[in-house]
């Protein structure tokens, strides 16, 4: 139990890992190549940068699974569902897919997007959360997790059939889409991501299942690989293909590893970011308006429609500020996970 504990878990993550710090080294280059970029309008001077180097992660991700997979069929007896990682490979393939055709969508003028003249015009509204669905149907398809879901304050709710046919699909679409809302800077999704993906490693390896820790463990490697080139005077911009990646990928763990309770807690922020934007009808830029000092000004003064402008509301905050203040936020919402799974509540 202990090799399958620790070396089935290691192994693929660290293969996860080094797939996609190397596919991001190649994807830089190639994605500027194809003048699939887009302008960073937050430093004192414009660069155009390359997108979705989130199919990177999707990548290592998915080459870990298959690492596992390929040590369960000649190497040792696997001790999860064979069928359960590949669907999840597949279901976080095709949705970074939906994502790269979303960042695919580039401009040669600027147009008003989200209330920003930006040349990405990604997909239609309508079409985000209809394509989507498409990473929600191979676990649908097995009929991935349990039907008993735990729920905060309410105890063990039995959804039958339900789980599977309306709130995985539900699930995956609402996520992936929410994930999406909060960006604009430097090393928000990532860091944030990661501080996410982290918080499911640990809950998996002390509550969760194996499946679950396995899946975390390749979530957050393939994360780590990407976050270096995405900080402060990021080389490569994550794109769409990185969130909603990312959130079949959560929604994959919640589901297979037996945390959906601590997983809705630690996604409060993009909850909500998601009500915050849907205040304004979605039609919301997080991105501020730079001072000469590098500070940023929230883009509608003391109103509120993303976590961002209320960073910016807060203090006077650089982009590396931003990027460090959310991602300290939601450590603290890891920190109330964990404090209600002791409390009994969860």
């Amino acid at each position: 139990m202990v090799y399958h504990t620790f070396q089935t878990v290691i192994i693929p993550a660290l293969i996860s890992f080094v797939v996609a710090l190397a596919a991001v080294w190649f994807l830089r280059d190639y994605l500027r190549g194809a003048g699939i970029v887009v302008e960073d309008k937050n430093k004192e001077k414009p660069v155009n940068l390359p997108t979705s180097g989130g199919l990177a992660v999707a990548f290592g991700i998915v080459v870990g699974i298959l690492t596992y997979v390929f040590g369960a069929s000649f190497v040792f007896a696997p001790v999860v569902n064979v069928y359960e990682l590949l669907a999840v490979a597949l279901s976080i393939i095709m949705i970074a897919l939906v994502g790269f055709l979303d960042d695919l969508n580039i401009k040669t003028r600027k147009v008003m997007t989200t209330d920003l003249l930006d040349t990405k015009v990604g997909l239609k509204k309508w079409q985000k959360p209809l394509l989507t669905i498409i990473g929600a149907l191979p676990l649908m398809a097995i009929n991935a997790g349990v039907s008993t879901v735990s729920v905060p304050f309410l105890g063990v709710v039995d959804l039958g059939v339900l789980y599977p046919l309306l709130v995985l699909p539900i699930a995956v679409i609402f996520v992936s889409n929410a994930f999406n809302l909060l960006g604009g800077y430097d090393g928000v999704q990532t860091g944030t991501g990661g501080v996410l993906a982290f918080g499911l490693l640990v809950y998996s390896l002390l509550f969760g299942t194996y499946i679950g820790a396995l899946l975390s463990a390749m979530l957050f490697a393939g994360i780590m690989a990407l976050l270096p080139f995405n900080r402060y005077r990021a080389s490569v911009i994550p794109g769409d293909s990185f969130t909603y990646a990312v959130g079949a990928a959560l929604i994959s763990i919640m589901a297979l590893g037996n945390c959906e309770a601590f997983g809705v807690v630690i996604f409060l922020p993009w909850f909500i970011e998601f009500f915050l934007h849907m205040r304004k009808k979605f039609h919301v830029t997080d991105v501020g308006k730079r001072r000469s000092d590098g500070t940023f000004e929230a883009p509608y003064g003391r109103k509120i429609y993303s976590l961002t402008h209320l960073v910016m509301n807060v203090k006077r905050a650089n982009e590396k500020d931003i990027a460090l203040y959310l991602s300290l936020m939601e450590v603290a919402f890891v920190v109330l996970a964990f404090g209600m799974k002791f409390a009994g509540f969860l």
